[in-house]
């Protein structure tokens, strides 16, 4: 979790010049799992909004669906792209 906070800390530190008519909230997530403290924050602060405009109290939960799903899928393609490109399977 420590190594979780200090990207937090290198992507608000990249991101500091940023015009202040946007909002900044780095999203840091491993991997596996964890997601860093502000990640957190910014993910309930968004799915009350989203429960509170929808009415669904489920909208919250859908909503970390999406995002752990939108991880998996940038995972996939982290994986795919390292695989070197053939024909096709072969069998043995």
């Amino acid at each position: 979790m420590n190594s979780m906070l200090s990207a937090e800390q290198a992507k608000r530190r990249k991101y500091e010049n940023l015009d202040s008519s946007f909002i900044f909230v780095p999203f840091g997530v491993e991997t596996l799992g964890p997601w860093g403290p502000e990640a957190r924050a910014l993910f309930k602060e968004l799915s009350k909004r989203v429960i509170e405009s929808t009415g669904d109290p489920r909208a919250g939960s859908y909503l970390g669906q999406r995002i752990s799903l939108a991880i998996q899928r940038g995972n996939a393609a982290s994986i795919l792209g390292t695989v070197p490109r053939c024909g096709g399977l072969r069998t043995f």
